[in-house]
């Protein structure tokens, strides 16, 4: 069996061979190619430009995939595999892509060829819930306005929740969404101190010291909420004024998952009438965030340029993870 792999300015061809290694004793043959940014930032935008578009949102240079036909599988990161590379690719049984979703993947014609797909869900999970957890500190705490100030000269310490900063002992902390993340994130909250509102409509597996709850309750309820949802039409701006109308004015709102998860637009407004006390965000409608942005303008909310889930440790975890899961295919056919 041959199997192509293409790292990226991510996860580069050495941390990528070195991950699929063990695939060897299966005698598997591995070659690893990468495909070529000059920086991570372009690597990224082209990934957000897929992400919003699919695979044939950007052209990859042909001799990436030069021999496809001779391939059995290939494993890649962002690099998008498009139609025509899934039907030049006339010996592929399975596509490893080394991140939770797969939107670089066209799963109509993998469908269409019998191409199975695998991924590596909850890879970056303890990268996202650790910074999770540093978003609500440096939101409720103002670490990262203080920090702002002090690099301008100006001694701060009048904050928009000057009145309200809390201790997160005994607050209530609503997590929607309890995957591999929201898991995480409630066991470092747990020690903590905090009292733990669930929502998931998909598990009833809930620690003894996490209550779950309806969304009403929770937004009601919840000192913090925190979102953890995949993003699907069902849960596209899962948070709109309605949702945020139901929260205290002294409650503050996480968004360390998807965008399209909020209504960015009601967020902003609810932000500029008080509505609630703050919001922390990574993830924006339009990335990179447009210098003229409403967000920019707000002094109650803390913003990030999408890092939560990019840590050394995730990325050179995923190639490992993927060829645990590429033995399992294997073994169950």
């Amino acid at each position: 069996m041959k199997l192509l792999a293409i790292g990226d300015a991510l996860i580069p061809a050495d941390i990528m061979e070195e991950g699929l290694s063990s695939l060897s004793l299966y005698g598997i043959e591995v070659e690893v190619r990468e495909w070529k940014h000059n920086s991570v930032e372009a690597l990224q935008k082209d990934n957000l430009l897929v992400e919003g578009n699919g695979p044939e949102a950007i052209t990859v240079e042909k001799e990436l995939f030069d021999g496809i036909e001779t391939f059995d599988a290939i494993v890649v990161q962002f690099t998008p595999l498009s139609k025509e590379i899934l039907q030049r690719g006339k010996k592929l049984k399975l596509i490893g892509v080394l991140r939770g979703g797969t939107e670089n993947v066209d799963h109509t014609e993998a469908k269409a060829l019998g191409i199975s797909v695998l991924n590596t869900p909850g890879r970056n999970a303890r990268a996202v819930a650790e910074f999770t957890l540093g978003m609500i500190l440096s939101e409720v705490r103002n670490i990262a306005r203080s920090h702002e100030a002090l690099k301008k000269g100006k001694w701060e310490k009048d904050f928009p929740n000057g009145e309200e900063i809390p201790e997160l002992n005994e607050k209530k902390v609503g997590i929607v969404g309890y995957g591999n993340i929201g898991r995480l994130l409630g066991s470092y909250l747990h020690a903590l101190g905090c009292e733990l509102l669930i929502y998931d409509e998909y598990t009833d597996d809930i620690p003894y010291y996490s209550k779950k709850v309806s969304l009403d309750e929770l937004l009601e309820q919840a000192d913090i909420v925190s979102l953890h949802l995949r993003l699907t039409e069902e849960t596209h701006h899962f948070i709109g004024q309605k949702e945020i109308e139901k929260m205290k004015e002294t409650a503050v709102l996480i968004n360390t998952a998807r965008s399209g998860l909020i209504d960015e637009e009601a967020l902003v407004q609810s932000l500029q009438e008080k509505k609630i006390m703050g919001a922390a965000l990574d993830v924006f409608d339009h990335e990179p965030l447009p210098y003229d942005d409403k967000l920019l303008q707000l002094e109650n909310v803390t913003i990030t340029p999408h890092l939560a889930g990019s840590t050394i440790d995730a990325f050179r975890q995923s190639p490992k993870k993927m060829a645990e899961y590429i033995v399992e295919w294997m073994k169950a056919r």
